[in-house]
């Protein structure tokens, strides 16, 4: 049975039992001389089949991170064992972890996203996705520098990781994303280009949003991926009914404006 499968008072039931067994783990495991140790019970939800009890997992290890100051430098020591850990699941857990922590405290796990990025199993890749874009919408500059620094990797796989983990933010900022995708514009890597292209059309659909977008891509040289753009943009218009403006309103915008 699985987690929603259950009752509310049951599922509250387990979050609760989940961070009091994490917390006891944690206790436990404080004075421990093994640099390599990760707890069992942490080990077990973070490689539970269930995405729900990993969830559970990884936001209790980030209020325990948050609320106990005394334990802190031994959950980051839990953590980056975890990314050592040869089950991709539990590999996953700790990258969600170090989202939600990074949301208020980011300098500590920054350096612990390089090594995630780089993570051959696409699932904690893209957790890396999902972490930096919670982490872009709460707590921008250090995501945002982050995302600068391997704008321009040699790896495209980097490169469509963190155009992807800053999209978040550009939904209520198009403004903050915008300069980053411009300098690669050139990209001629498909996954990353058509990645850049689904960016833009996320984040031009909120209020002013589409103006800001438009007006920005018409000043970019690369012509056909501006032409792309605004197709994509289009099909946001047509496809999202919870739009800022219509989808004609938005095919008038882009024709004044982009050709």
């Amino acid at each position: 049975m699985g987690f929603y499968d259950l009752s509310k008072e049951e599922r509250q039931k387990i979050v609760k039992e989940t961070e009091n067994n994490i917390l006891t783990a944690i206790n436990d495991s404080a004075g421990k001389l093994d640099k390599k140790l990760v707890p069992d019970v942490i080990l077990a939800y973070a490689s539970d089949s269930d995405t729900y009890i990993r969830k559970n997992a990884y936001m209790a290890i980030s209020r325990i991170y948050l609320g106990h100051n005394d334990l802190r430098e031994k959950i980051l020591q839990i953590l980056d064992n975890m990314l050592e850990n040869p089950e991709e699941r539990v590999r996953q857990t700790s990258v969600y972890s170090m989202g939600e922590i990074g949301k208020k405290d980011a300098n500590c796990v920054m350096k612990k996203f390089e090594r995630a990025i780089k993570d051959k199993h696409p699932s904690v890749r893209n957790a890396v996705i999902g972490a930096l874009k919670q982490m872009g919408q709460k707590n921008p500059e250090p995501t945002f520098n982050f995302a600068r620094k391997h704008l321009h990797d040699e790896d495209p796989e980097i490169r469509r990781v963190v155009i992807h983990g800053i999209e978040l933010r550009g939904r209520t900022h198009p403004g903050e994303v915008l300069p980053l995708l411009e300098e690669l514009q050139d990209e001629e890597v498909k996954s990353v280009r058509n990645m850049i292209v689904h960016v833009i059309g996320q984040i031009s659909y909120k209020e002013e949003s589409l103006e800001k977008v438009v007006n920005s891509l018409k000043k970019w040289h690369n012509k056909e991926l501006v032409g792309d753009a605004a197709k994509e943009i289009l099909l946001v218009h047509i496809r999202y009914k919870f739009a800022v403006r219509s989808p004609e309103y938005a095919e008038e915008y882009i024709k004044k404006h982009l050709t």
